[in-house]
């Protein structure tokens, strides 16, 4: 599907946050069902197709790419938790719209309890659901005493709701990302204790998350190449020039990791985490240059009269933050400084 139908039949034209929130509800809807989120698992051997399409979705609308991203990575999730012999995984029913909502920010903790029959039920407050109107399932994590699990749920409106005003930003309104509060809610548990963190699939999930950074990207910088093959001067051009060489060295980038992760899915090398930390760390980096560079070169008109690039500039910022900046490169330099001091391979 191109990019002019794809925005002809989903986000194109939404005028409002909630406007644009249902069409992106809808366009999600209209891929799962359509088959057209079913993406290449990734360590498959089609890793870089899966953040390709990842990278497309998030070049059209960085919210709608929030969903995709997150239904595609449950189902990986899943598939990987089978495939490690992980007993009565569940089955992704065709249709169905999953969300991961892993978040865990201090001070808010959703609590597993498990009765006297076996079953679990989940109770307590769950921030940054994204999704949360849309997904039909979910894989959630939850404290089960002082250890982190994972379990599937499907929504039940009785037992779980959406906090009103919870995302009262515009910006990434349309990924409907809301905080959800739980009572007595069934749930089924995925894996044993750590397993969500522990699997090679969690770094590999990262990566994907920096391909969709990278649609973003693309889709603002699309407005600095435009403005400059109609009214080109000198120093826009500059700032398109280090635009475009910053832009291709990811997508250079994302190729390396996508044959590495394939020839190593199971990450017998040990060197997933630090693979996933150095291509987020730089993608985060060269997104947010992006952004700068193609404000700096075009002023505000562009974030004061064009609507889809205003949001898409407003959507990406927020999206980065899934990168945790200076903690995160902290992680990647304790990482490298370590195999440096044993002497290893950094690569």
């Amino acid at each position: 599907m191109s990019h002019e139908d794809r925005d002809e039949a989903g986000t194109a034209g939404a005028s409002t946050a909630e406007e644009h929130r249902k069409a992106v509800a809808r366009e999600f809807t209209r891929l799962v069902e359509a088959g057209e989120a079913d993406l290449p698992l990734p360590g498959h051997g089609e890793t870089r197709r899966r953040w390709d399409l990842l990278t497309r979705v998030a070049e059209t609308d960085p919210a709608l790419a929030r969903l995709v991203e997150g239904h595609t990575d449950a189902l990986a999730i899943l598939a990987e938790l089978a495939d490690l012999g992980v007993p009565e995984v569940p089955h992704a029913a065709p249709g169905t719209r999953w969300g991961v909502w892993a978040a865990e920010p201090p001070g808010q903790v959703l609590r597993a309890e498990r009765d006297a029959d076996g079953s679990w039920r989940l109770s307590g407050l769950k921030p940054y659901c994204s999704g949360a109107r849309v997904c039909t399932h979910a894989l959630v994590t939850a404290r089960a005493g002082e250890e982190r699990r994972l379990f599937a749920v499907e929504v039940d409106p009785s037992r779980m709701a959406p906090v009103p005003g919870s995302w009262p930003a515009a910006a990434m309104s349309g990924s409907d990302t809301l905080d959800v509060r739980y009572v007595d809610m069934p749930a089924a548990p995925v894996g044993p204790p750590g397993a969500y963190l522990e699997r090679p699939g969690f770094q590999h999930g990262g990566i994907g998350v920096a391909a969709c950074w990278y649609g973003g990207a693309r889709a603002v910088a699309r407005t600095l190449y435009q403005a400059m093959a109609d009214r080109p001067e000198p120093h826009g051009l500059a700032h398109l020039g280090a635009v475009d060489a910053q832009l291709d060295a990811v997508d250079a980038v994302l190729d390396r990791a996508a044959a590495e992760v394939d020839a190593d899915p199971a990450d017998r090398k040990g060197r997933a985490a630090l693979r996933s930390r150095r291509v987020r760390a730089f993608t985060e980096r060269v997104a947010s240059e992006v952004v700068e560079r193609v404000g700096r070169a075009l002023g505000a008109a562009p974030l004061g009269h064009d609507e889809r690039h205003a949001r898409t500039v407003s959507d990406l910022t927020v999206y980065l933050r899934q990168h945790h900046a200076e903690r995160d490169l902290a992680a990647l330099g304790t990482e490298l400084a370590e195999l440096t001091r044993t002497k290893e391979n950094l690569r």
